[in-house]
């Protein structure tokens, strides 16, 4: 079947973009410079841009036009349970984590119902930033209760809190459930991440349990939109 124009120009702009002619955070050119290059209309056009945001190639944004989004995404399981030491050690990436605040202290009325806890419970509160060869777009805000967790140090959320847990206190961290959405970004994103542009993040919230089912952990972990993409495996039951 013979494609559309419009199916043409995705083609040849998607490969132009995967094989890094168009560079990432790099603009497309304007749609009348492409309705001239490709002899269309700029209806034509905007339905080849359109594809291409749609399939996570681009974004549009007010007043910049089409900017071209990094396809090679760092890839975290959503079904999976693992730190972010252990993911940045598969990428051949330089990664830190940045500890903006580690505090033992009572929480919120919020964060006391996420984690089940009682009145007079208190639990570890830390906020770090993950960052990817220099640019900070992971922000995590986690809280551990204390019971659990009598001790966290500066130095252990820098490394691996999970990597402590588990061979330090001798916990067994088993599973979790996940909630992953997309929001506007909040003061401490803008704060604490190189956002550029982009004013929504991906919320990754996840409850964390012992193997004994005692909820050991929750955290908000906000993504930058660009930089990310969520994968799982799933298999259909017969």
């Amino acid at each position: 079947m013979r494609q559309t124009k419009y199916a043409q120009i995705y083609q040849e702009l998607s490969e132009k973009i995967q094989d890094g002619t168009y560079k990432p955070n790099s603009k497309l050119p304007s749609e009348n410079e492409l309705s001239e290059t490709y002899g269309t209309s700029r209806e034509t056009i905007r339905k080849a841009l359109n594809l291409l945001s749609q399939n996570g190639l681009i974004q549009k944004i007010k007043a910049r036009g089409s900017v071209v989004i990094d396809v090679n995404r760092y890839e975290f399981p959503v079904s999976g349970l693992v730190s972010f030491k252990e993911v940045s050690q598969q990428m051949s990436k330089t990664a830190r984590t940045i500890v903006h605040y580690l505090e033992k202290e009572k929480p919120t009325d919020w964060v006391r119902e996420q984690l089940g806890l009682g009145a007079d419970d208190k639990v570890w509160h830390v906020v770090r930033a993950r960052e990817i060869d220099g640019e900070r777009i992971i922000l995590d805000r986690d809280y551990f209760p204390v019971q659990y967790v009598p001790e966290l140090t500066k130095e252990t959320c820098e490394n691996s809190i999970y990597d402590y847990l588990e061979n330090d206190l001798g916990l067994s961290i088993s599973y979790a459930k996940k909630e992953i959405v997309v929001e506007e970004a909040h003061e401490d994103d803008s704060r604490f991440l190189d956002l550029k542009d982009y004013d929504h993040v991906v919320v990754v919230r996840n409850y964390v349990y012992l193997s004994d089912t005692s909820l050991i952990e929750y955290t908000e972990s906000r993504h930058r939109l660009d930089k990310f993409r969520f994968v799982d495996f799933a298999r259909r039951e017969k």
